[in-house]
């Protein structure tokens, strides 16, 4: 498949995503570090391509575009708002100790949608547009909420600064799942030497203020079971999304925090039932959006080829009103945003679309 092949898709799908009334934009190839670092942490120096330039200094290839289309907007976008873009992205790929048998790409296209609406159908808009789009290749649509997991986690009985610590995690399952394991029991106390031999790149003082961190944690009161069931329950619900809304009704009754964004999800599915689709034949997993980027914090989706379990997703996409609003602080704007992408180079491989046939 050449790249050629690759672009002639995605200028189809970029055709498609103007015809929803998107305005094409093209963010920059190279990047301020900096901006993707304070979101995402030193996590993201693992999986992007970082440079130096002697004047603008550290640089990242262009890891993803929401990033630079939410600045972008926040800058001079109007309300409500829509826009496309059609380009590479580049990701360095953790295989792990063992190359894998069919590597992923590091430099791959990506065609993409972004809606910025206070509009309360703006997820059964964005969702129903990639399945239209993607309807002539028979994948498998799936769909996932991430509030309804946080609001989860803050309903927990603890202290904040453990919830917060859950919270940071819950992209990372292991990771969650050691600390709520490590919060469901009792620690005995850590002893530190005084006075201290400081080394290291942090300060005394913040040196000093974990230490304290860990010796106010080392006093809590273990999380009772019950709520390590609950949570486990919830993360594993997974089934068609009417099933999977009847078991989430369910868990509401002993998770009351969860109501609303049950009651989200189901407007959600009553939307996109009005809009022609079968939401029988969507999967709902109540874990989907951990698998996804960190920054969705409301509905997710994804749209995955049959047979091909070696493969990402053909599409993803989700919400993410808190990005939006940490990146619109400088200039004193908040907007509720979704949006989402296609794969343009695993549609060839699919046989293309047919876009007279799409919804």
């Amino acid at each position: 498949m050449t790249k050629r092949e690759k672009q002639a898709i995605g200028q189809q799908i970029l055709m498609a995503f103007r015809a929803a009334g998107a305005a094409e934009v093209a963010p920059d190839l190279l990047l301020p570090a900096e901006t993707l670092l304070d979101l995402y942490g030193e996590d993201i120096r693992a999986r992007a391509y970082v440079t130096q330039d002697p004047i603008r200094g550290e640089m990242m290839l262009r890891p993803d575009f929401t990033v630079p289309v939410v600045q972008m907007h926040m800058e001079n976008g109007a309300e409500p708002a829509r826009y496309c873009y059609l380009g590479e992205v580049f990701r360095k790929q953790d295989h792990g100790e063992t190359p894998p048998e069919h590597p992923r790409d590091n430099e791959y296209l990506q065609a993409g949608f972004e809606l910025f609406a206070r509009d309360a159908d703006a997820d059964a808009e964005v969702f129903a547009l990639f399945h239209g789009l993607l309807a002539p290749l028979h994948l498998q649509a799936s769909m996932g909420d991430m509030d309804l997991l946080m609001d989860a986690v803050r309903a927990l009985p603890l202290s904040g600064a453990r919830r917060a610590a859950l919270l940071h995690h819950i992209w990372r399952p292991k990771r969650f799942a050691r600390l709520l394991e490590r919060f469901s029991t009792s620690a005995p106390p850590r002893a530190f030497a005084e006075p201290a031999n400081w080394t290291g790149l942090r300060s005394p003082a913040e040196m000093q203020a974990r230490i304290a961190r860990l010796q106010a944690d080392a006093h809590e009161a273990p999380l009772a079971p019950i709520w390590a069931d609950r949570l486990s329950r919830l993360f594993a619900v997974s089934a068609p999304a009417p099933e999977a809304l009847r078991q989430l009704r369910d868990l509401a009754q002993e998770i009351p925090d969860i109501t609303d964004a049950v009651d989200r999800l189901e407007r959600n599915l009553a939307a996109l039932t009005s809009r022609g689709i079968d939401v029988a034949a969507i999967h709902f997993d109540a874990s989907h959006g951990r698998h996804t980027m960190e920054y969705y914090d409301g509905m997710t989706f994804s749209f995955t080829a049959p047979g091909r379990a070696d493969w990402p997703p053909v599409a993803t996409g989700g919400r993410y009103d808190a990005l939006a609003a940490v990146l619109g602080q400088a200039q004193g704007r908040s907007i509720p945003a979704v949006g989402g992408i296609i794969r343009p180079g695993l549609v060839h491989e699919l046989g293309g679309l047919n876009l007279g046939n799409a919804a």
